[in-house]
């Protein structure tokens, strides 16, 4: 009876610590976490697909990003399906422009390669790919592309960092074949033999990943940070994290893994609609993003303290002013960037 009552007792403290050691961290996650950084500069991710998918002018949508919002920082992907859109012929000329604009006012690019890229369906892979059905001609044919693409920009002046592949760990989103880890390792190593002199970058998500995948392959790790999400179940959500969820990961793999530079390489800037962004309203559209939220979400980076973020959304704030009449978003990100930057 005695030994029973111990046990009972034991696994009653057990249950008590556990649930202390849950509150308490539930607690520390959700404070607001130190003063904001002013140290965090501020960049954008740019598509030129998304912003064609919005239907505006997407040259326009780049030049004005860099002219009126003074975006110094950018996170440009490199897109199989329209840079070889047929077999062996490259066109490059939409990146080169892109590069070059860079350049002309001193911004720094990060170029992401691979299949998988930043927006829907998430991995960019040629018609011409697919109809082979063929995972290894697939990854030889991808090879190249990264190889040629690497060959061409690695001089650049406004180059300062290769991403290969986009979350390629998430893989529960996005249309994608299996992911090859062999495969992935083999492609980060061939991006440095070619180009040993530019730091490779490895993304994640923040909220579902311990990143150590990421930490352990790349020289720079960007992680995903979204606050409020529409969940077809569960309508609109807000992610019960503050800003030291992410620092505490940061610094757990720092001290356990010794190597870690952080930034913010996806920060929620634009609306998580039920469908569609384009055919929502804009009172739906502002539910998960306006100028307060903005604000707001810039501030919790800042505070998170990585060194870069770069928002999510910049095609978005452009064509909510020209195509919407709605300009507030824009001149709030102009008001950020210009401050900071």
């Amino acid at each position: 009876m005695k030994r029973k009552l111990f046990v009972l007792k034991l696994v009653g403290v057990a249950v008590l610590v556990t649930l202390a050691l849950i509150v308490g961290f539930f607690v520390y996650f959700n404070l607001p976490g130190p003063a904001p950084s002013d140290q965090v500069a501020l960049g954008v991710t740019f598509s030129q697909r998304y912003a064609r998918d919005l239907g505006v002018d997407w040259k326009q949508a780049y030049t004005a990003i860099l002219d009126d919002l003074g975006a110094r920082k950018l996170r440009i992907p490199i897109y199989w399906d329209i840079v070889e859109a047929s077999k062996g012929t490259y066109d490059f000329s939409d990146t080169d422009w892109m590069l070059d604009e860079a350049a002309k006012r001193g911004a720094e690019v990060i170029l992401v390669v691979g299949q998988r890229e930043p927006r829907w369906p998430e991995c960019h892979i040629p018609d011409w790919v697919k109809q082979e059905g063929n995972d290894a001609y697939r990854e030889a044919r991808l090879t190249d592309f990264v190889g040629t693409s690497v060959m061409r920009y690695r001089d650049h002046t406004a180059l300062t960092v290769w991403q290969v592949e986009n979350e390629p760990f998430v893989t529960f989103f996005g249309e994608c074949p299996p992911l090859s880890r062999d495969f992935f390792d083999s492609e980060i190593s061939y991006v440095k033999a070619l180009d040993p002199s530019h730091p490779i970058l490895i993304t994640d998500s923040g909220e579902f990943s311990t990143w150590t995948a990421a930490v352990a392959r790349g020289d720079i790790m960007g992680t995903t940070m979204y606050r409020k999400v529409y969940n077809p179940d569960r309508g609109y959500i807000t992610y019960p994290i503050g800003p030291n969820f992410y620092r505490l990961k940061a610094q757990v793999l720092k001290l356990f893994m010794g190597k870690g530079n952080f930034i913010v390489a996806e920060l929620q800037a634009e609306p998580w609609a039920k469908g569609w962004v384009a055919d929502a309203s804009v009172e739906e559209q502002y539910q998960t993003m306006n100028p307060d939220l903005l604000r707001e979400y810039v501030d919790y980076a800042r505070r998170v303290g990585f060194s870069e973020a770069y928002l999510w959304g910049a095609e978005w704030w452009y064509w909510l002013k020209e195509a919407k009449g709605q300009p507030a978003v824009w001149d709030t990100a102009r008001e950020l960037f210009r401050a900071k930057n």
